[in-house]
């Protein structure tokens, strides 16, 4: 089993929607909830990477089927989550699109602010209450796991846009929990310090960025995708049944200073 999986985090006969699947802490989601048993449906803006990703499920004995869709389009959501659940009853959602523009803040184009505010919260949201409708629905329970960022509990310089988008992804989470647990529907967030993947690398390339990350980790590293993806494995489980409107920090030590 690879790491970030647990052997008693076991998803058989689980049906996951993980938007975000293209790539990064998505993919690698898409992957361990595919290893543990779950049946797992692909969704992104880019139908070659989902196609790339299934790929990989289907090469490991997994099963995968891929719905490209636009997060922040509401109808495409709505869409996209009647069709899955018209493929197989879902029970668990990972919401794992997003995305991060740093700028200072004197000079951050308003663009960029409403793109992060548009995928990283209203997508975040559309998505949420597409599955949590269905759920209730059908009066069943189910598992949401949000990926916010250790950026949700803190601040960073030139990057009030993204800590502002992962604050308002923590207080949806922990709102949505409250409203929702009562149908038997918990919703989680994991919150990762830096990760290596294709949103980061550019940044991490940069030596004197690199320094300055690893010098405020207490661990002393930064994170690979599968750090991420035990918390998320858990936190769709049975074994977190009592867990709901809860920020698992995968941070590194970052928000404990």
């Amino acid at each position: 089993m690879s790491r970030g999986v647990l052997p008693g985090d076991r998803l058989d006969g689980r049906h996951a929607l993980v938007t975000g699947a293209g790539r990064g802490i998505g993919r690698a989601a898409a992957l361990a909830l595919a290893e543990l048993g779950a049946a797992v449906t692909l969704t992104a803006r880019s139908a070659d990477e989902l196609r790339s990703v299934a790929a990989e499920v289907k090469s490991a004995g997994g099963r995968a089927r891929v719905r490209p869709a636009d997060v922040r389009d509401e109808e495409a959501v709505e869409e996209l989550v009647r069709a899955t659940e018209g493929d197989a009853p879902l029970s668990v959602l990972v919401n794992a699109a997003g995305l991060n523009r740093p700028g200072a803040s004197e000079r951050y184009p308003v663009e960029d602010w409403d793109l992060l505010m548009d995928v990283n919260v209203r997508g975040t949201f559309l998505a949420c209450r597409a599955f949590g409708r269905r759920l209730r629905e059908r009066g069943a329970g189910g598992r949401i796991v949000n990926v916010s960022s250790q950026m949700g509990t803190v601040g960073y310089p030139g990057r009030a846009a993204y800590c502002a988008s992962k604050h308002a992804v923590n207080g949806l989470t922990r709102a949505l929990a409250v409203e929702w647990a009562p149908f038997g529907i918990a919703v989680n967030a994991v919150a990762p310090t830096f990760v290596r993947t294709p949103l980061t690398e550019p940044m991490l390339a940069d030596p004197a960025f690199a320094a300055e990350v690893e010098r405020r980790l207490p661990a002393g590293e930064v994170g690979e995708v599968e750090d991420v993806t035990g918390a998320i494995a858990f936190l769709a489980s049975d074994r977190a049944r009592l867990v709901t409107g809860h920020i698992l920090a995968v941070d590194g030590g970052w928000t404990a200073w």
